[in-house]
């Protein structure tokens, strides 16, 4: 442990002429430095105007904790950023504004031997002079390892783990031809398995399995990916049986996904194709699936192998990704993978290459997810074989492109081949790793490289079976392999959609902790084969509270819930934190109404609050721009619409006509 001592620093007004700093106490005597932090990483988007600077170099591989929470600095308010990289790339590591005392600021992280770090205190909340303190601590490296337990899991296919009859405890699923059988959790950690006869799956998910809840009657239903074709399984009103229905349409089915395609609040269902168009099925509104096929990630060669649906751009609405796997020889449209942006309105656009990731690796699978807390969702892509290089890191950049960022991660050297590769945080740290080939978790060590832990056995469907806040695995053997767990904390998010789909798969969930922020996306369909768990999972290592967490819907619909609690499991129903103002046809607030052109709404300033339209049925609209502080809904088709209306924790909703 390091003795303190105060040292007075003359502190520099820029990145590059930073003043180096050690393990101590140190003053800073007023915030002008001319340089603000433009890259915030304590969780809010307020951008300063000026900031001090410092540079930190450790001698040894340390968790440190930076904090202005000292008596000193009673009664102010301060918040700080925390850098890797250098000062023409920085990347966020850590970050804090009101975790300590009153409006002080502290945080842990961990930091290696020989690297630099970049400090940044900013004037967000005044330019007062302050003492901070830099304390060093050798690394406590919580523990990766697992158990393997006992328990049947009958059924020739045993790739999923997901909640199943709506207790929000995650359930093992495994099916053959006749029959779906599921071990429902017990709230005592024990299983009671249950078998559902069915009628003959014509088509079975030895390829790939989805689930999720296309009627909204509580109860997930099943896709099932086969070489020939597709398989569902509706879950009936009570749960207590499956109807079967299977497509006579030839479908060389790989990755199977559920998500709302074209955003009308209604579960839709995706299949990539390996020698044809790519094929998806429409939801009606009532759970009836419509067929069709093209449009989406068409590849003339085929070679479509795993779809990911993931929203990396930040813009509200899910898009899409295809791993593909044809190498070699191969045609281009059939080797190189594929990004296609959601445009808002049921259209997508390809972008593979502007965004950097129109590349030839040979891979069945990709992981998505934010490995280093900065609030957009990287890529590994991990490769199946070597024939067209070999596994690829893409950090996202923030503005639609990406940047290959493989060196120097440990994930360049790492020479294993698999058809699966997935991302979670197994060691709850806060950071996620990769579960990838030869029984391998690659270890985030939470500055974007990754250190190899082998578990001694392979990738599976990942769920918390024993309701302990840590993820557990089950491998297609059937075998459940329980995670030990640590001294880490957690925190668990079911979401409930009521505007968007029940299981409010496509929502974006951000959690802000003395770590700094992070980031999930709720899917259905990870990996190439498996179904994990719908509920959405943060480890938030030693931190020992949440500042806040946020569920953006499908729907555009923003829940904010302060301070939830840790080491705990919360269920968030969509809208449940809004207070709802519903006005009728003829109320004067909206006007003019009915309108050919333009509405605009009594003392709101539309700039300041997320304005949504809905039609009729339901489905949003993004064809409308704010204009003037007047919505302009001059391309809107005639009919009624509903406006709804979010100002902070207030959801305004009005009935409009277009004539």
């Amino acid at each position: 442990m390091i003795s303190f001592t105060s040292l007075a620093i003359s502190s520099q007004d820029s990145c590059s002429a930073a003043v180096t700093i050690t393990a101590g106490v140190h003053t800073i005597t007023e915030i002008n430095g001319f340089e603000p932090a433009s890259l915030i990483c304590s969780g809010g988007n307020d951008v300063a105007t000026l900031a001090e600077w410092y540079r930190y170099t450790p001698d040894n591989d340390y968790t440190v904790t930076l904090t202005t929470d000292l008596p000193v600095n009673h009664g102010l308010d301060t918040r700080f950023h925390v850098y890797a990289g250098v000062c023409a790339a920085l990347t966020c590591l850590s970050g804090d504004d009101d975790s300590g005392t009153g409006y002080l600021s502290t945080a842990s992280f961990n930091v290696l031997s020989g690297n630099t770090y970049y400090i940044a205190f900013d004037n967000r909340w005044g330019g007062q002079g302050f003492d901070f303190q830099l304390s060093e601590n050798d690394i406590t490296i919580q523990p990766i390892t697992f158990t393997q337990q006992s328990i049947s899991v009958t059924g020739n296919y045993k790739n999923c783990i997901v909640d199943m009859n709506g207790d929000f405890l995650d359930d093992i699923v495994s099916v053959n031809a006749t029959a779906i059988h599921i071990n429902h959790q017990q709230n005592d950690g024990s299983f009671i398995e249950t078998e559902f006869p069915t009628s003959y799956a014509d088509y079975l998910p030895s390829w790939s399995i989805a689930a999720g809840d296309i009627d909204g009657n509580g109860y997930n239903d099943l896709l099932y990916g086969s070489g020939s074709g597709v398989t569902f399984m509706k879950a009936s009103d009570d749960g207590s049986s499956y109807i079967e229905t299977s497509g006579n349409e030839y479908v060389f089915c790989q990755r199977t996904n559920f998500i709302d395609i074209n955003n009308d609040g209604n579960l839709d269902a995706y299949s990539c194709h390996d020698v044809a168009p790519n094929v998806y099925y429409i939801n009606d509104g009532a759970g009836n699936l419509d067929f069709q096929q093209g449009g989406l990630g068409d590849s003339p060669s085929g070679g479509n192998y795993a779809s990911l649906w993931v929203d990396y751009d930040n813009d509200g609405d899910v898009d899409l990704f295809i791993a593909k796997c044809n190498g070699g020889g191969a045609a281009a449209s059939a080797r190189f993978n594929q990004l296609h942006r959601n445009n808002g309105d049921g259209t997508y656009t390809d972008v593979s290459t502007e965004s950097g990731l129109h590349d030839p690796v040979q891979t069945w699978s990709s992981a998505w997810g934010d490995y280093d807390n900065d609030g957009f969702m990287d890529v590994f892509v991990g490769a199946s074989s070597f024939v067209d290089g070999a596994h690829k890191f893409m950090k996202n950049n923030g503005d639609g492109t990406f940047t290959d960022v493989t060196e120097n991660t440990g994930l360049d050297t790492f020479t294993g081949t698999s058809t699966e590769h997935i991302t979670y945080d197994f060691d709850n740290d806060g950071y996620l790793d990769i579960f990838t080939a030869d029984d391998t978790i690659m270890r985030n060590n939470q500055d974007m490289t990754f250190t190899p832990i082998n578990v001694a056995f392979p990738v599976g469907a990942i769920g918390d079976l024993n309701n302990d806040g840590f993820l557990d695995v089950l491998n297609s053997q059937g075998s459940w392999y329980k995670n030990d767990g640590n001294d880490n904390n957690w925190i668990k998010i079911n979401t409930v959609g009521t505007t968007s789909n029940k299981n409010g798969i496509g929502a974006r969930l951000q959690l802000v902790s003395a770590l700094g922020t992070q980031i999930r996306d709720i899917r259905s369909g990870e990996g190439f084969r498996y179904m994990s768990t719908l509920t959405g999972h943060f480890g938030i290592g030693e931190d020992t509270s949440v500042q806040t967490l946020t569920i953006t819907w499908p729907s555009g619909i923003v829940d904010v819930i302060s301070n939830p609690a840790i080491n705990t499991t919360h269920t968030i129903t969509e809208g449940s934190t809004l207070e709802v103002v519903d006005y009728n046809l003829e109320n004067t607030v909206l006007y003019p109404n009915p309108t050919h052109n333009f509405i605009q709404i009594k003392n709101v300033m539309l700039s300041k609050v997320v304005p949504l339209i809905y039609d009729i049925n339901g489905k949003r609209i993004f064809n409308f721009n704010v204009e003037r502080n007047r919505i302009n809904i001059d391309q809107l088709a005639t009919g009624t619409y509903i406006l709804l209306i979010q100002d902070g924790l207030q959801l305004s909703k009005y009935q409009f006509i277009k004539r």
